[in-house]
């Protein structure tokens, strides 16, 4: 095998690896987005609180925790890597474009990705570094409280307009990832091209705007 037989077995290796890794975390984010959603209960805090406890002491989702981490590092380590060598095999731009070139959606993926990152560390400290101890939480919110953390967080219209724009990145991200993902692992068949593409933009409208309702819902409702 020649050096561009492996390179190409490799840059193929990397986007199913990536690929595998970002269906894993498309189905944690519905798991998530439920779990959100108990913060607009009318009930005090009680569900989601008693929710947010159960993720945060069962042993076995503890071990999921280093999973989904590991998930992450694994989809966002091969992004760039498949992005940087998808540059570099391609140095000098084409003056007749593809469709699939000319999409914002397919063009901006590692720019998208990169700013869904930033948000997703923002979120970490917030919350997860709250939880672990790495971060101080607010003066009055105890570290475990994350129902009335969320209550401060979420009335503050600054830190919700920083969340909504996060989120409507996430959905641009998801709409193109999922259609990549499955193309990637072989599903790219015109028998099921036209049914990925429905779903994956039903997937990020769900998705995005099910997290984006919760800061307008503190802000306009509660």
């Amino acid at each position: 095998m020649d050096r561009s037989e492996r390179r190409t077995l490799s840059s193929i290796t990397g986007k199913v690896i990536m690929a595998l890794a970002g269906l894993f975390l498309v189905v944690f984010l519905l798991v998530h987005l439920g779990i959100n959603l108990l913060l607009m209960a009318d009930d005090g805090g009680r569900a989601f609180t008693g929710a947010a406890t159960f993720m945060a002491t069962n042993p076995v989702i503890r071990l999921f925790e280093v999973v989904l981490f590991g998930g992450f590092l694994i989809h966002m380590m091969f992004g760039v890597g498949v992005s940087i060598r998808n540059r570099r095999s391609r140095p000098v731009r084409y003056q007749h474009k593809s469709e699939s070139e000319t999409s914002p959606l397919s063009r901006y993926m590692l720019h998208s990705g990169i700013i869904v990152f930033i948000f997703l560390a923002l979120h970490l400290i917030d919350f997860y570094f709250i939880k672990v101890g790495l971060v101080a939480p607010p003066a009055g919110v105890e570290r475990h409280d994350f129902y009335h953390r969320s209550l401060v967080l979420f009335s503050d219209k600054g830190y919700s307009a920083v969340y909504l724009v996060g989120f409507l990145f996430l959905g641009f991200h998801l709409n193109h990832a999922v259609q990549a993902a499955f193309q990637t692992i072989g599903m790219n068949h015109n028998k099921y091209t036209a049914g990925i593409k429905v779903f994956s933009m039903l997937y990020a409208i769900i998705v995005a705007g099910g997290f984006m309702t919760i800061p307008l819902w503190f802000i306009f409702f509660r």
